[in-house]
């Protein structure tokens, strides 16, 4: 298939899926939350945002760049899914359909509902992929693995499938760097960065490093309209959780009835809390980032700190050239066409 045909059955796909009415998208939403609390409308809507802007047809021709999708020596590859936000593995398939291989998917348990569904509205416009993506309880000989999951599930995937070519994705977070300048968008930003899909997602801020001194005063004032967050009862039970444990240990912390903050030197905190940590200098800043290197996702600053920090309030806005683990996905799967 050549890409702009491929382009083209995306963008009706494109179509189709902003096309889902009020009525069929609330039941898809009440189905996929019956499977996964944590999957609220609000939280649904932003994968589905996510993917709108995945299926553009300009970035799609920019991201493909020109590669061609041979027919010939075209591979069966294994997608092994999380299911800690919505649809969190649709880049993957995505990047399996625009290198013309076929795909076997190991849907999570906790998001098995979404996907099947969108992908039947592909189906439908163009019924040849419903022969090259298959959605599967267990993977039948992958020739090319893709998987991701915790540090745990990593070292089993690791061993059961070093015999094929494989990106295997360990548990990462991000990390947000402050110096104390920053506007009120930047700050709102940041809080979006921290509290969207609930802090579950990779792409999540759980770790600051800030100036010494900071005062997290106006951060909590900006981040207010963010209160909403409290509300999902999965949620407020991991914040009163926290809270109590932190009282009972008495351990300093700051709290805004929503969002704890807590000075501590590990980099991933748990669900409604953030660690911070000080610094003095750029250098220090440099020596904890090379440090935690292989468990940071994105780096978040204002300006540009470094060539590959991010503005505030994009982590959860990622582009078709935005890699997990900055590992480039289709230039992994394109390179299988020659083994």
């Amino acid at each position: 298939m050549k890409n702009s045909q491929l382009i083209n059955i995306l963008e009706d796909w494109r179509i189709r899926i902003n096309d889902i009415n009020h009525i069929k998208f609330s039941k898809l939403c009440r189905k996929t939350q019956a499977k996964n609390g944590w999957f609220t409308e609000e939280s649904i809507r932003m994968a589905f945002r996510d993917i709108n802007r995945f299926l553009d047809p300009e970035k799609l021709i920019n991201w493909i760049n020109g590669n061609s999708t041979p027919h010939k020596n075209s591979k069966e590859v294994g997608i092994i899914m999380a299911g800690n936000i919505p649809m969190v593995g649709f880049h993957d398939l995505l990047c399996v359909m625009a290198t013309g291989h076929s795909a076997q998917i190991k849907l999570s348990s906790q998001d098995d509902v979404l996907l099947p569904y969108i992908f039947n509205l592909l189906f439908d416009i163009a019924p040849e992929f419903s022969e090259r993506i298959r959605f599967v309880n267990k993977l039948e000989f992958p020739q090319a693995i893709i998987a991701t999951g915790s540090n745990n599930s990593a070292r089993y995937f690791e061993y059961y499938f070093s015999s094929v070519p494989h990106i295997i994705r360990k548990n990462r977070t991000s990390v947000g760097i402050l110096s104390g300048n920053e506007s009120k968008e930047d700050l709102l930003g940041l809080g979006q960065d921290i509290l969207q899909y609930f802090g579950l997602g990779c792409r999540n801020i759980s770790k600051l490093l800030v100036p010494e001194k900071y005062d997290f005063k106006m951060f909590y004032e900006v981040i207010e309209p963010l209160k909403s967050v409290i509300l999902q009862h999965k949620y407020a039970n991991n914040y009163t959780y926290n809270r109590s444990i932190l009282l009972i240990d008495k351990i300093p912390f700051i709290d805004n009835g929503f969002l704890l903050i807590r000075e501590n030197s590990q980099l991933v905190s748990p669900i409604s809390v953030v660690f911070y940590e000080t610094y003095k200098s750029d250098k220090a800043i440099d020596i904890f980032l090379g440090q935690n290197k292989e468990s940071i996702q994105c780096v978040v600053a204002g300006g540009a700190y470094e060539p590959e920090s991010i503005p505030f309030g994009s982590t959860q806005s990622p582009e078709l050239w935005d890699y997990a683990d900055n590992v480039n996905t289709l230039e992994f799967l394109f390179g299988l066409h020659h083994n």
